[in-house]
């Protein structure tokens, strides 16, 4: 029931296709990948809740500024009616029996606040908050959409790697065939078997653990878009070199001041924390409402209420209420909303620190990944052309097997450094988006 459930909710995200096989691979591209995180990834869906939770409040602070109205109906039944002493001239005192057995009332109250300045200041800072909590939600969004990126290219970058290793051991295992066959018309020795022998059986362990990562790397990339481990995944796209627009590295530092949404919401919880000062303050003043209630009553000693027994009255005035003296406990609060204030800028100085440190180390990331693809785009050319020769020279008895296998080490060597440059550039350009408060066009519209 459980694989049912999971391929139908799969069937009918949008973009997301399944092999439909006995297997059930789901197909994934980064952009497939970062939707399907979007819908369900744990923290992000919490972030979203957050987001909810912070619109309620707001709804909350507005219903204190809006009248409130009760309606309440009683009924009494007077087992016993009450007595009152009444004393006359000569000093007698006579007992007197007041109410009925029966009484009934309903009333309608209505209360209208005029003015209360922490309420009025509370209505600000729930909005403000509101601001803040979409602010993170944001940030949530950027952070998910680097750690799938991450996730999905070092499974790649794994996947890669098996590649190569698979590769390797192919190699390894045709130029073991050549060496046997050579011995075998007596041109190579039996060291140079036993070389090519060693070889091939060093490469396997390296092939199982290349195959290790690449199943763990695709765990890793189902744990961050809240698939199921048990499912099976198939990556599509490549890794590919695509720079970053100059003009946009250079406009960097000032589009996170304006764009990162940790910054944003610390500029909001600064306001929020200023908008708590005035309601604090706002305690030394009074609080004016006005009221009314509408009221219908009925007394009868039997039990035969009808409407012509209820009688109509209604009240209208105004409330004053005003705290002349707390203890020293509003000056106090005061006090530490200030102080809230204070931390307040001081985190967005640290912060505003902490994200220039952040784009000084991505953009020197991007500078030295991009220098290292290109260097390394040479090198392996360079590799590939040295192991062909050396293979050729070999199966001319003009090299040794160590040549052979120096010459497939540098090639694999090249290879893995020009695909862990490729990874670093990509990486370190998700982290600048980070940075900058970038999300991918196909993130956004799918919120709206």
């Amino acid at each position: 029931m459980k694989k049912i459930i999971i391929g139908t909710l799969l069937f009918f995200v949008p973009g997301l296709s399944i092999a439909q096989d006995s297997t059930q691979t789901v197909v994934l591209t980064l952009e497939k990948a970062i939707q399907l995180a979007m819908r369900q990834n744990t923290d992000l869906q919490t972030s979203r809740l957050d987001v909810e939770k912070a619109n309620a409040r707001v709804l909350e602070a507005w219903g204190y500024t809006l009248p409130s109205v009760d309606v309440s109906g009683q009924y009494i039944r007077t087992l016993k009616t009450p007595v009152f002493y009444i004393s006359d001239s000569a000093g007698r005192i006579t007992p007197l029996r007041i109410g009925a057995a029966h009484s009934a009332n309903a009333s309608v109250q209505v209360r209208q606040l005029l003015f209360n300045g922490t309420v009025f200041a509370g209505v600000g800072a729930a909005g403000t908050y509101s601001d803040v909590a979409r602010e993170l939600f944001r940030s949530k969004q950027l952070e998910t959409v680097v750690k799938v990126k991450k996730a999905f290219f070092g499974a790649m970058l794994a996947g890669e790697v098996r590649s190569m290793m698979l590769s390797n051991l192919a190699n390894a295992e045709d130029n073991l065939k050549n060496v046997k066959l050579l011995r075998g018309q007596g041109i190579l020795s039996e060291y140079d078997e036993l070389r090519a022998v060693v070889g091939v059986e060093n490469l396997r362990p390296a092939v199982i653990q290349s195959e290790t990562n690449y199943t763990l790397a695709l765990d890793g990339l189902k744990s961050v878009i809240g698939l199921s481990h048990s499912e099976k995944m198939q990556l599509e796209g490549t890794m590919q070199f695509e720079p970053v627009d100059d003009s946009l590295i250079a406009q960097a530092s000032s589009l996170i001041l304006q764009n990162n949404p940790n910054y944003i919401a610390l500029e909001g919880q600064t306001i929020v924390n200023e908008a708590f000062v005035l309601a604090e303050r706002a305690n030394y003043l009074p609080i004016v409402a006005a009221f009314g209630n509408y009221q219908y009553q009925a007394a009868k000693n039997n039990f035969s209420l009808s409407t012509n027994d209820f009688f109509a009255s209604s009240q209208v005035g105004l409330s004053v209420s005003w705290s002349l003296f707390q203890g020293l406990q509003t000056n106090a609060r005061v006090q530490q909303a200030q102080v809230e204030v204070l931390k307040s800028e001081e985190q967005k100085t640290n912060v505003r620190r902490n994200l220039e440190i952040g784009l000084t180390a991505t953009v020197g990331n991007l500078h030295a990944a991009r220098k290292r693809i290109e260097a390394q785009e040479k090198t392996v050319e360079h590799a590939e052309r040295g192991y062909k020769i050396v293979t050729a020279r070999f199966l001319s008895n003009a090299a040794t097997q160590l040549e052979v296998n120096d010459a497939q080490l540098a090639l694999t060597q090249a290879r893995v450094n020009r695909v862990q440059a490729m990874y670093d550039y990509v990486i370190a350009s998700a982290e600048l988006d980070q940075l900058i408060g970038r999300l991918p066009a196909y993130v956004t519209q799918e919120e709206e």
